[in-house]
């Protein structure tokens, strides 16, 4: 069975993480998913722009959202803030009085927009299209003994009336996910908690508290590593954990995944073709824990 989507990389997979699109596009192939990837599109916004200019914001991803409709297949993205700020566009747009307000702004560049499809998490993606056990028959290097911290982030969660796939004060996604892999999740509070990247140029030090109370609380539940499907909270909990540990006071040395990384090691791709080597946190102990029999 052949999956297609159209890709939305968002800004950040194909900017500052550059790893998250490049093991999206490995694990993809590994899949047999094709992907054709949205070159044309936006930004999402990413709640910002929507908080001056909300009618701007609503346009610019009715636009993207039609760049995907065009190709007759559902969008598929990597980041939870876009799919956050995507799935409340996506639930405005299928007013039709909202729909053709906004088509008014964006048929000269794109449009219109007929709300027929959908904006789907890769993470959301893997469990409702491609299902769970056709991905652990794809599993050829079980992550057996490897103990994972899901770390939600907050726009895959909430508001739960926009996104409607897994329960805001209780999600199984990502756990789901870790186990087909053969993964332990390990359970902790912080896995729904936010990670402090909305204030983290406004409060740094509030926010590097938050990203250190949520990392030692895994550590002190036995996480090898962490795994994300944002990668706003993966710059957070990942590129700004040396200033996390200054501001605690304490080493944490915590291995932060994108979620497509850890999957595919799953899937037994090689780590430098799911750019392992461009996280910021070392990742070398948690290969060699993955290279020792369990």
């Amino acid at each position: 069975m052949k999956f297609k989507y159209a890709y939305y990389t968002g800004c950040a997979a194909k900017g500052v993480c550059p790893e998250l699109h490049e093991s999206t596009l490995a694990v993809a192939a590994a899949l047999d998913i094709e992907l054709v990837e949205l070159k044309a599109a936006s930004c999402c916004g990413a709640g910002v722009i929507g908080e001056l200019e909300p009618d701007t914001q609503l346009a610019m991803n009715a636009r993207n959202l039609s760049l995907a409709e065009q190709m007759g297949v559902d969008m598929l993205t990597v980041c939870g803030t876009c799919q956050g700020v995507l799935s409340r566009a996506n639930y405005e747009l299928k007013n039709p009085e909202v729909r053709e307000r906004i088509n008014g702004v964006i048929t000269d560049s794109g449009g219109p927009y007929d709300a027929t499809i959908s904006p789907k998490h890769f993470l959301w993606m893997l469990i409702q299209d491609y299902g769970l056990k056709r991905l652990e028959e794809r599993v050829v290097r079980p992550l057996t003994g490897l103990r994972v911290g899901p770390f939600y982030g907050c726009y895959m969660l909430r508001p739960s009336e926009y996104l409607g796939f897994d329960d805001p004060y209780n999600p199984k996604s990502l756990e789901q996910v870790i186990r087909s892999l053969g993964a332990q999740p390990v359970d902790y509070s912080g896995r729904t908690k936010c990670c402090g990247f909305p204030i983290v140029l406004e409060q740094e030090s509030t926010a590097m508290q938050m990203v250190g109370n949520n990392l030692l609380e895994a550590k002190g539940n036995g996480a090898d590593c962490l795994v994300t499907p944002c990668p706003l909270c993966h710059m957070n909990l990942d590129l700004y954990q040396e200033k996390a540990e200054a501001e605690m006071g304490r080493d944490i040395g915590m291995p932060i995944l994108h979620l497509p990384q850890l999957v595919g090691l799953a899937l037994g791709l090689e780590p430098k073709a799911l750019g392992l080597h461009k996280n910021m946190v070392d990742t070398d102990s948690l290969l060699e824990h993955l290279r020792t029999p369990a």
